[in-house]
């Protein structure tokens, strides 16, 4: 998705980082307003209801004082990430309660053989590097989106995404990532193509799994109990 291209009602209310890990504040704004506004962005970006999705597990307003400080972990979260996976993508994005969030997309040409949903070894040892983030981190929530190109139907589609998904969970799991971290695990198949099916590159680019991590429930409670100080 290309987040320069957002218009300006969205830009307004929130510009998004891609590929940074800058300190700033975690919430657009405090109270409902927060995850008001967090849905209308999530819907904008993510053009359906996936995006509104990602930090829906908390369903919770957060006032702008632990929102900043929950921004500032997140910020931390982020950096680990891009420190310790090579070949993927890590972008600052907000969750549906308006907080800062963390996306990790990986490239299933790396991930995965072509139409396979069986993790090479060169792609254990990079998430195996990535699971270190998520065991030093037990109060994030993660949640796991399998897509795959538009060859084939839905019927082959959908399956393989929610099995590449379904692997790289697993596999992190093995590594000592709490259960509990994982919150939606779903294949989204064709459906939400970031680039040009018609080329080679551009279906190589939608072969994908996409991992957000958010705050979890003890990370805003503990964020939260540290603003009223």
């Amino acid at each position: 998705m290309n987040i320069q291209k957002i218009g300006a009602f969205a830009l307004s209310l929130l510009l998004l980082t891609g590929c940074q890990t800058k300190q700033g504040t975690g919430t657009i704004a405090g109270g409902a307003a927060g995850a008001v506004v967090g849905g209308i962005i999530g819907n904008i970006i993510g053009k359906d209801s996936k995006a509104t999705a990602i930090g829906a597990a908390i369903g919770t307003a957060v006032g702008a004082g632990a929102g900043n400080i929950i921004g500032k972990r997140m910020d931390k979260v982020a950096a680990e990430a891009a420190a310790q996976v090579q070949n993927a993508t890590v972008e600052e994005v907000t969750d549906a309660n308006g907080l800062k969030a963390v996306k990790v997309t990986f490239d299933t040409g790396i991930l995965f053989a072509s139409n396979k949903a069986t993790l090479n070894d060169k792609s254990k040892t990079e998430l195996a590097k990535f699971s270190k983030v998520l065991v030093a981190h037990p109060d994030v929530y993660v949640d796991v989106y399998g897509h795959t190109d538009s060859t084939g139907n839905d019927g082959i589609n959908i399956p393989l995404s929610n099995n590449r998904a379904q692997a790289v969970v697993t596999f992190l799991k093995s590594c000592g990532v709490n259960a509990g971290q994982f919150k939606y695990v779903v294949g989204k198949g064709s459906e939400e193509p970031v680039a040009d099916n018609a080329t080679s590159a551009g279906r190589q680019a939608n072969r994908r799994v996409e991992v957000y991590l958010y705050a979890g429930q003890e990370m805003i409670d503990s964020a939260y109990a540290e603003s009223v100080q």
